[in-house]
């Protein structure tokens, strides 16, 4: 069985052998979130993505790559870390980002539902006018039926 040193040399060797097989073009299938495909390599290697990291001679080796990468253009420029005083940026935790995001939808809800309730009222106040109405108009044709009724009776019916 072949000791830890020697794994770390194969797969250095597998490592800069598929390096040296790969065009620009193949890199550029291979970009994700700003740089190579780490699962990707590893599996066309042949060995543990962990190797990537912990092999110091790899990762060296990946780092330099990705930079000439960078200088030919087929990777993006890395984003430098804004720093206060040598200190990172503040970062707004998630807590606050979801209570914001909450708000702002419990605000939109309420004035929707505020919306609804005025609409809701309005119908009603129509609904009550048209069963007035609706009464009106029965007591008028009840008047005009027992009208009917008597000029029927006295045959003084126009005709």
């Amino acid at each position: 069985m072949a000791s830890g040193k020697q794994i770390a040399e194969q797969n250095l060797q597998l490592f800069q052998t598929w390096l040296a097989s790969k065009t620009d073009a193949d890199f550029r299938q291979m970009v994700s979130r700003g740089v190579l495909s780490r699962k990707e390599m590893a599996k066309e290697c042949g060995f543990a993505k962990s190797a990537l990291d912990q092999n110091p001679r790899i990762k060296a080796t990946l780092k330099a790559v990705e930079d000439g990468l960078r200088d030919r253009g087929i990777l993006p420029a890395l984003e430098e870390k804004l720093t206060i005083d040598g200190a990172a940026p503040p970062m707004r935790e998630m807590g606050q980002q979801r209570a914001a995001r909450d708000s702002e939808r419990l605000k939109r809800l309420e004035l929707e539902n505020a919306s609804l309730r005025a609409e809701k009222d309005e119908l009603r106040r129509e609904n009550t006018n048209l069963r007035a109405e609706k009464d009106d108009l029965k007591r008028q044709l009840e008047r005009y039926a027992v009208l009917e009724e008597a000029l029927s009776l006295t045959g003084r019916l126009p005709r």
